[in-house]
């Protein structure tokens, strides 16, 4: 590709020193809220994103006021884990730089919001004095990677969440401006060359790069929507390997048929001492042959389907030092959270905390916030970020369970969770207004509102108990997987949703577009209508969206 043709960030990734560009000059800057237009852009691979309070924008503009600038920071956790001292030592940063809401992401970390400029480099160093980073949780690098979280799911459970640390760390970049920037580390010598990074080089990847480990038989990563996907595989009790996936992810843009939702193919079966050479030399193959001219073109899922998945293959063992095996068989049969106690085979218990849209907040009658506060303070766990946005308390010994069924009794987390219905307590939201700079409509604070209605319908037809997964986006560029919901909405202007049917249950299929640009009443008049055909003519044991499948897209896919 020629220097003519690449896009303007491509440019911007290779002049900027190791991701330094003038980070440091403006950040000094306070006579205005915001950065440079360039170190918005390499900000991201630090892990922050430029945001402004669009709830505002008029009152400012009316004031001839710059707009509410402010950045969102998310953190590095590879296969959610956080431990109690880190998550208490958040707390008073949350009420001093933040604006006071931790927010579980659908990678299984967590983001904070409403920071202003001169307070990031205060709150990035206060992460590092708990031991938390970062580091390349946004920009064209590789992403948090997500693992499986339940431990009672596997006996090897341990063995593979582990290389969720490790692909972290092999595949994190090799600059040293992150530490220089934040930290107040040795800063580079102006006309000195950033540092040598053989996997990133000095132009970085095409786009962001995301890598998800699914355990059978759960799937709550949603293994397919991931870039790279390793599924791990049990043969006689222990873990014999993983089977690759390539090619998920589920971006694209309203109006733009170039651009579209993708499940990952099957590439085949590496055994477990290949899984960090496979992964990097898969991000190699993307380096060299994703689209550098076109963002919107420029994710794994085109790569392949621009090279074809034969040809990416030949160029990825030709990299390496040994061929792929044929996948293997496996299968999944569920993808949301165990809620409640769950025992290992170690004897041990864990806990899945229902939080909605991963919003760690307190209510009257849910108080989950205090609650995870006081049994981080009793240090008789450790804590987990599920793929769902809940939380999981890990590790509990039998003999502290009635201590931390005190405290989520006094809180009101074991009644209040077990009267929710599954719809709700399945249900998934990207954050969206009035922070997300791509948002066209609400997402987080309007899906509550929603639910409660759908919930009507479903008690009108006695479906209370169906765990019909919804899913909803401000935007159509998936942060809440609703491509692979059997009820997705992404939004299409203020108010007003596309209509999504048909995903099935366990990741295994994309859904359809049933109507574009519904508003609210026009989406509970639609979802009355079907929910009352499905409750009266299902089959036996079929979901919600294998009947939306059946009824309402098999004659298209014929």
């Amino acid at each position: 590709m020629t220097e003519q043709n690449l896009s303007p960030v491509e440019h911007l990734k290779t002049r900027s020193r190791g991701l330094r560009g003038t980070l440091a000059e403006g950040l000094k800057n306070q006579l205005t809220g915001q950065l440079s237009a360039d170190d918005q852009q390499l900000v991201k691979h630090h892990g922050i994103y430029q945001q402004d309070d669009r709830d505002r924008r008029s009152e400012r503009e009316t004031k001839k006021l710059e707009p509410a600038y402010s950045f969102m920071i998310r953190l590095r956790l590879p296969g959610g884990d956080i431990t109690p001292q880190q998550w208490l030592g958040l707390q008073p940063l949350l009420h001093e730089n933040t604006t006071g809401i931790l927010k579980i992401t659908t990678r299984q970390t967590i983001q904070v919001h409403g920071v202003v400029k001169s307070k990031l480099k205060p709150t990035l160093q206060w992460f590092n004095k708990y031991g938390l980073d970062t580091i390349a949780t946004c920009g064209d690098v590789n992403r948090n990677v997500m693992a499986g979280s339940h431990p009672a799911t596997s006996a090897f459970h341990e063995e593979v969440h582990a290389f969720a640390v490790k692909i972290s760390e092999y595949l994190r970049p090799k600059t040293k401006a992150y530490t220089e920037v934040w930290l107040d580390g040795e800063r580079l010598d102006e006309n000195a060359e950033s540092e040598p990074d053989p996997l990133y080089q000095n132009r970085y990847l095409p786009r962001k790069f995301k890598v998800g480990i699914a355990i059978p038989p759960h799937n709550e990563i949603d293994i397919f929507t991931q870039d790279v996907g390793l599924i791990a595989i049990e043969e006689n009790g222990s873990l014999a390997g993983f089977n690759v996936t390539v090619g998920g992810g589920l971006g694209c843009t309203h109006g733009n048929p170039a651009t579209y939702p993708r499940l990952a193919d099957m590439l085949g079966f590496i055994k477990p001492d290949q899984v960090l050479d496979t992964v990097w030399q898969i991000a190699a193959v993307q380096r060299d042959n994703g689209n550098r001219s076109d963002r919107r073109q420029a994710r794994v899922k085109y790569t392949i389907d621009h090279m074809g998945l034969e040809a990416f293959k030949a160029d990825l063992e030709s990299r390496l030092e040994f061929t792929l095996a044929a996948p293997r068989s496996f299968a999944f049969n569920s993808r949301a959270d165990y809620y409640g106690w769950l025992q290992d085979h170690k004897n041990r218990w864990h806990y899945t905390l229902f939080i909605e849209n991963g919003r760690v907040v307190d209510t009257p009658e849910y108080r989950a916030k205090s609650a995870l506060d006081a049994i981080a303070a009793s240090n008789l766990c450790k804590f987990r970020l599920t793929g769902n946005q809940n939380i999981m308390l890990l590790n509990v010994a039998a003999e502290d369970k009635a201590a931390i069924d005190t405290i989520l009794e006094s809180h009101g987390i074991i009644k209040t969770q077990a009267a929710l219905m599954p719809i709700r307590t399945h249900a998934i939201a990207c954050v969206a207004l009035p922070t997300c700079p791509l948002a066209l409509a609400e997402g987080q604070r309007y899906l509550p509102e929603l639910l409660s209605k759908v919930e009507m319908l479903l008690e009108k037809y006695a479906l209370t108990q169906d765990e019909i997964s919804i899913r909803m986006t401000g935007c159509p560029n998936g942060c809440g997987r609703p491509y692979v919901a059997e009820i997705g909405m992404v939004g299409r202007s203020v108010g007003h949703y596309d209509l999504r049917l048909g995903g099935d249950r366990l990741g295994y299929r994309l859904n359809t577009v049933y109507k574009e640009g519904l508003d609210e009443s026009s989406i509970l008049s639609t979802l009355d209508s079907l929910l009352a055909v499905y409750a009266r003519e299902r089959m036996e044991d079929e979901t919600f969206g294998d009947y939306c499948q059946r009824q309402l897209f098999a004659q298209t896919a014929r």
